[in-house]
């Protein structure tokens, strides 16, 4: 049986990563199969994971120095997923991103130059962006061949006429190239 699954950062400045996990079902559809989350990242760490019928697998907390970073909470679902299929691949993990600037308006295969890109978007989510990266090195430093896509969530926007893209937000910010 393969497994993918897909972690959405989540978008505050709290240390908390959500994942949602997905199994192929007989038609090789992705289909999911569990939630969780860690969340207290370096102060009171605690992983949490339930089945899609909303009943609890993993209610487990950690020493603060057991998960003192993104490292360690990728380690921890990690962890759990070899206990949890033991015959299970992984495929890809899907990334929550909240700024995708003007270049990214759909999903898009990160590498080392899309990080670059998406590193350069801080100034415009400095609370969340740095959060959703470190997830993704966390991820890069894990499991170097295994593909990571980001989704944005300011791909809406970019659907919308330019106007609206622009209306309130100040010309020197839409006029600076080097804000996406």
């Amino acid at each position: 049986m393969t497994v993918s699954t897909a972690s959405a950062c989540e978008t505050q400045a709290t240390a908390r990563k959500k994942f949602t996990l997905f199994k192929k079902n007989k038609a090789d559809q992705p289909v999911a199969d569990a939630t969780g989350q860690v969340e207290g990242i370096g102060t009171q760490p605690r992983f949490t994971v339930k089945n899609v019928d909303g009943q609890t697998l993993v209610d487990r907390a950690h020493d603060a120095d057991e998960i003192l970073h993104h490292g360690g909470a990728i380690a921890v679902i990690r962890s759990w997923l070899r206990e949890h299929d033991r015959d299970a691949t992984l495929l890809a993990v899907g990334h929550r991103v909240v700024h995708g600037g003007q270049h990214f308006s759909e999903p898009v295969l990160v590498d080392a130059k899309v990080l670059t890109e998406l590193e350069a978007l801080v100034p415009l989510a400095p609370l969340h962006q740095p959060q959703c990266l470190a997830v993704i090195r966390a991820v890069r430093d894990a499991m170097p061949t295994l593909p990571q896509i980001a989704c944005f969530d300011t791909a809406f926007h970019r659907t919308q006429p330019a106007i609206a893209q622009a209306f309130a937000v100040p010309r020197r910010l839409t006029d600076d190239p080097t804000l996406g």
